[in-house]
């Protein structure tokens, strides 16, 4: 690996904080408007699904904390891919790893045009286009220097995060709260072992954001080794808030009453004449979660388009950045897609892309649990300063969960679903033989590129 530019280098801003910030941030995302579909799936057990999933997921996190502090690339995924498995494998992991991300920032930006109707109603006509100002006025910030999205993210993070408790806190405690509305009406699992199964697959999707912060390692300024703590605390600190939330929600009415609810909170503050500050405070909350998520996985799906640069799987363009720092080309294909996404909310194809994220991110938890497990056969020189605790029983505990998670989200998925997943594949396929065509006639500025340890120090 040749030296990298000085105009191609990620500028190493983030600090140990503002990444759990991002990645937790990222995580926590829209449930302020997802809750009633959590009570229609589960009921007020869902509660107790996410401390579990968080905990199922841990062999998941390990093995890519494992990954990035062995290789701790922008290319993530693919690099590690590659290296177990050749660069194609590679190309095809990094295809479902952006999907995975890209398609979070157009739907917070639906999530936040719903909290905002509130204070603001927006015509049902104009929402689209208010989603689309949303996604490019981020574009824009998107290209000043990524300390702004760190800091930014922390104010945000924490602010809701305490925001929130005080919501809960107030249903806890506001006279109205009962556990009979948990244990009656079907108990806590009013669907049975069907929605038990369905809860645990589709759920996982309220985790994703963890798998994003391995793609903005380069831009950190502590050590990859400590990686593993942004990605548990990427798991459970959500996983405790959705918990407490979900419980506060759960004890004010029947599940099948929040179930038909568009936004529980400020509805149920309403309801029972609670002050209507907390109704407020609950719709800021649910704001600043899809301004987070919003931000987190903007900056993921640009840095998964420039780790794959790196690799010549894409043009040097997308490594190309500005002067902040920023990758402009990679923000503004992020913003390509957003546009899209946006455009065709209307006939649910985004919620099916929505849906299929799922499914690709079990695809991409899988693959990097083999590879966890082929990278330590293959390569048991390589320094590994995180070395995942359990060895091959814990990647396949990861791998079992990847499976279920895969399952289960196909079970939840239409037809239309399977349609996007097959056209976005077709994609991904032919983008690689457009750059396999280039690479052809210019072999020496195309060549595919494989990073291992020994090329660690050309990217401090």
């Amino acid at each position: 690996m040749s030296d990298t530019k000085s105009d191609t280098k990620l500028k190493r801003n983030l600090s140990f904080i503002q990444m759990i910030a991002i990645a937790s941030g990222a995580v926590i995302g829209g449930w302020l408007a997802e809750a009633p579909y959590w009570f229609s799936v589960t009921g007020a057990g869902s509660a107790i699904v996410f401390p579990i999933l968080a905990i199922l997921l841990i062999p998941v996190g390990l093995a890519f904390s494992e990954l990035v502090a062995m290789l701790p690339f922008s290319s993530a995924v693919d690099i590690w891919t590659t290296n177990a498995f050749g660069h194609k494998a590679g190309w095809a992991a990094q295809w479902m790893m952006f999907l995975v991300q890209v398609v979070e920032p157009p739907m917070m930006a639906f999530i936040f045009i719903t909290a905002l109707n509130f204070f603001i109603p927006i015509p049902s006509n104009m929402v689209v286009w208010v989603a689309i100002g949303i996604v490019f006025l981020w574009y824009i910030l998107s290209n000043f220097n990524i300390g702004l999205t760190g800091r930014l993210a922390s104010i945000f993070f924490f602010t809701m995060v305490i925001i929130s408790i005080i919501v809960a806190c107030t249903f806890f405690f506001s006279g109205n709260w009962s556990t009979s509305n948990i244990t009656l009406h079907g108990g806590m699992f009013p669907k049975g072992f069907n929605g038990i199964f369905i809860a645990f697959a589709v759920f996982s999707l309220k985790f994703i954001g963890f798998e994003m912060t391995p793609t903005m390692i380069e831009e950190t300024n502590f050590p990859a080794s400590k990686m593993w703590k942004i990605i548990l605390s990427a798991l459970f600190v959500p996983a405790l808030l959705y918990f407490f939330v979900v419980m506060a929600i759960g004890g004010m009415a029947p599940w099948e009453e929040i179930a038909s609810m568009n936004m529980p909170e400020p509805e149920l503050v309403a309801k029972f004449g609670l002050p209507g500050i907390i109704g407020i405070a609950a719709i800021v909350a649910g704001i600043l979660h899809a301004i987070t998520t919003l931000m987190g996985f903007w900056v993921a799906s640009a840095r998964v388009l420039y780790g794959a640069s790196q690799l010549n799987q894409l043009p040097k363009a997308f490594m190309k950045l500005n002067k902040h720092g920023q990758p402009y080309i990679a923000n503004l294909v992020v913003l390509f897609f957003s546009i899209f996404f946006c455009l065709f909310t209307g006939d649910n194809w985004v919620q099916y892309i929505y849906a299929v994220s799922c499914i690709a991110a079990g695809l991409v938890y899988f693959i990097c649990c083999v590879d966890a497990m082929v990278l330590r056969k293959k390569f048991p020189e390589w320094e590994r300063p995180y070395k995942a605790p359990g060895g091959n029983a814990l990647f396949i505990a990861g791998m079992i969960v990847s499976i279920w998670i895969i399952i289960g989200s196909s079970l939840e998925l239409p037809i239309g679903g399977y349609i996007s997943l097959a056209i976005y594949s077709v994609i991904g396929i032919v983008l690689y033989m457009i750059m396999g065509s280039i690479r052809k006639n210019n072999p020496k500025d195309h060549e595919l590129i494989t990073l291992t340890p020994k090329d660690i120090d050309s990217f401090k």
